[in-house]
């Protein structure tokens, strides 16, 4: 019998933000929440993947972050170049915070009144992840970190070329939408594990159908260049985590999964060959029993 999955429901924060999110698999399950990364609504989270972590056991929860999808959207516009001076390491104010965006996380578990859960964060969402271990490390049960780093700025780099792609501005509508998409996942997708353009278009149609906002990719982009350094606080944690990090990643430079899993006591890497800053349908049973076997050391260390 296939895992339940519930509509997509609303989630009203105490901070007036309102989360969009989705379950898949029994509640008596164990908690997994799944966090997603720079403009990527909860979609970007493969159905099939979240079907088969909720058959693995899971009570699987996607949501959009504030500024994407269905969620809510903050009304403060951020300039193209703020953005170079922030790259470039200037200083600048940013609407809000990775901090903040893991304030938005442990609201969502509130909401479903759930005191902890297993955690797993893609790119930014690795660093919203990470974040919640250091600030409430008692209501994160595991920590699987996905493409991500650690916030310093000597590893998990960038590739600079990307650089003018992803903040350059693209005309109104679907098929222009479809188009710069396609073009920053053939740049930044996993050479070893190519999508067809039909599976890209199918992707972006339905992005575009959840609602996207190019201003919400330039405020979270911000949040994240301003982010601080975590890999102090992160020798702290005593969590059971797993970092998962493709050795193709042209987003994220795989030196930030390794200084993470570095940083983090007993934390087990995983580098993949062929892997990008994506998570091809190939690699999904890898995905599963890597997370799986991570949330069953939380058995034994709790």
């Amino acid at each position: 019998m296939p895992p339940r999955v519930s509509d997509e429901l609303l989630a009203p924060l105490p901070s007036g933000i309102e989360l969009c999110y989705q379950t898949f698999g029994d509640p008596s399950g164990r908690p997994l929440l799944l966090v997603m990364g720079l403009g990527g609504p909860m979609n970007w989270w493969d159905s099939d993947l979240c079907r088969m972590l909720a058959e693995a056991g899971f009570y699987v929860i996607r949501y959009d972050n504030r500024d994407t999808g269905r969620s809510s959207r903050i009304g403060v516009r951020v300039k193209r170049s703020t953005i170079v001076r922030a790259f470039t390491g200037g200083r600048v104010r940013a609407p809000y915070s990775i901090p903040d965006l893991a304030d938005d996380a442990f609201g969502l578990l509130d909401h479903l009144g759930l005191e902890a859960a297993h955690v797993v964060g893609v790119s930014m969402g690795g660093m919203i992840a990470q974040t919640m271990a250091i600030t409430q490390q008692r209501r994160v049960l595991s920590l699987t970190s996905i493409m991500s780093t650690t916030g310093k700025r000597s590893v998990g780099w960038q590739h600079p070329s990307l650089l003018p792609t992803l903040i350059g501005s693209r005309g109104p509508g679907l098929e222009n939408y479809v188009w710069s998409s396609r073009r920053v996942w053939r740049l930044i997708g996993s050479p070893g594990y190519p999508q067809s353009d039909a599976e890209l278009r199918a992707k972006a149609e339905e992005t575009f159908a959840r609602g996207v906002s190019a201003s919400g990719v330039m405020r979270q982009m911000l949040a994240v260049l301003t982010q601080p350094n975590r890999s102090l606080r992160l020798r702290a944690l005593r969590v059971p985590t797993l970092v998962i990090h493709g050795l193709d990643d042209k987003m994220v430079h795989v030196s930030g999964g390794r200084a993470t899993a570095a940083a983090i006591p007993g934390a087990e890497l995983l580098l993949i060959p062929g892997m990008g800053h994506d998570m091809p349908p190939a690699l999904f049973e890898s995905y599963v029993q890597a997370i799986s076997r991570t949330a069953d050391r939380a058995r034994v260390t709790r």
